[in-house]
C-alpha cells in the first residue's frame, strides 16, 4: 500500500480569522459557494476516499478501489472532482500514480462532522444544556 503521510505536527487549516459569529452573515454568493462545497464533500464515496486518504496519507487508485470496494474507473471519476476542487493532487512515481490530501481543512472538516455524529448519538448535547 501507500506511504504513511502521517506525522505528530499538527496541521494548520487555515491562518487565523474571525471568530464565526464575529463575521458578517455570509452573502448569497458565499452561502452558493459553501453549498456547492458541503455537495462535494457531502458524497458517501468521497467521503470514504477521503478518510482513506487522510488514515494512509497517499494511495493509488487501485488501492483506494480495493479500500472502499469500488471500481477503479468510479474512484477515478470521484478523484477527479476532489481534485478540481483542490482538495487532492497527484504525485507520479513510474508508472504509478498516487493521491493524497493537500487540504487540511478537508480533514478538519470530516473530523467533527464525525465527532458531531458521534456526539448526536451518545446524547453528549443535550446533557449540556
Amino acid at each position: 500500500m501507500g506511504s504513511s503521510a502521517k506525522s505528530s505536527t499538527p496541521v494548520v487549516c487555515c491562518p487565523p480569522k474571525p471568530a464565526l459569529a464575529a463575521r458578517k452573515l455570509v452573502s448569497s454568493g458565499q452561502a452558493l459557494e459553501l453549498s456547492a462545497l458541503f455537495k462535494l464533500l457531502g458524497n458517501e464515496n468521497r467521503i470514504r476516499l477521503v478518510h482513506a486518504l487522510v488514515r494512509a496519507g497517499e494511495l493509488r487508485v487501485t488501492e483506494l478501489a480495493e479500500v472502499i470496494d469500488m471500481k477503479p474507473q468510479a474512484v477515478s471519476n470521484q478523484l477527479q472532482r476532489l481534485a478540481d476542487r483542490g482538495v487532492v493532487a497527484t504525485r507520479r512515481e513510474g508508472t504509478n500514480i498516487y493521491y493524497k490530501l493537500v487540504d487540511p481543512c478537508v480533514a478538519e472538516i470530516f473530523d467533527r462532522a464525525l465527532c458531531l455524529l458521534e456526539d448526536a448519538k451518545s446524547g453528549v448535547h443535550l446533557r449540556r444544556k
